[in-house]
């Protein structure tokens, strides 16, 4: 994690001290148009870079990053930046995007799996392979399997509306520690 922050050095590293980002992750008094340059940077040393803003000179590096995630109530420029959204200003709410991603992944390997290998299955009993063990099978029974197919992974999907946030305890820090201002995180 990094912060990167157009705000002067020692406020940004009170904050940092307070949050847990080292010293060396800590870009301050970078300039609106220098912010790219750092997500270009990071991304030399990462695999892959998220980065979270709020305000108009975030987008260039919200379009730079891998991930670009913007807050909710921050400018349109950067809404329309990002890839994705947090409809609510609170950063916790990263992880939160992140493991509903992880899981929508995984949902999706598992469809294609279940798909695949159901139709390697059927399809041998749709081109009459097995005819001679089972005699003709009725068109009806071929289109019942396949709704039971797309039935399956229908089901398979909506079970993501059952997705629990990860518990995270939000960080205390006072309000008066970053001196009134909002600071972007990556």
């Amino acid at each position: 994690v990094c912060i990167v922050t157009g705000d002067n050095r020692q406020a940004a590293l009170d904050v940092a001290r307070k949050v847990g980002v080292e010293e060396d992750n800590l870009f301050a008094e970078v300039l609106p148009g220098d912010k790219a340059a750092v997500v270009r940077k990071v991304k030399d040393a990462c695999d892959v870079v998220a980065f979270v803003g709020d305000g108009i000179n975030d987008a260039p590096a919200l379009a730079a990053a891998d991930v670009g995630i913007a807050l909710g109530s921050g400018t349109s420029v950067a809404i329309d930046s990002a890839d994705a959204v947090l409809t609510k200003s609170d950063l916790t709410d990263v992880v939160t995007l992140l493991s509903l991603g992880s899981s929508t992944l995984f949902r999706i390997k598992l469809n294609f799996i279940w798909a695949f290998g159901y139709n390697v299955l059927a399809l041998p009993v749709a081109a009459g392979l097995t005819f001679p063990l089972t005699g003709q099978l009725p068109p009806i029974l071929g289109g019942v399997a396949m709704i039971f197919s797309s039935l399956l992974v229908l089901t398979s999907s909506l079970l993501l509306r059952y997705f629990t946030p990860p518990k995270i305890e939000p960080l205390k820090v006072p309000f008066s520690a970053t001196g009134g201002r909002q600071y972007n995180t990556f």
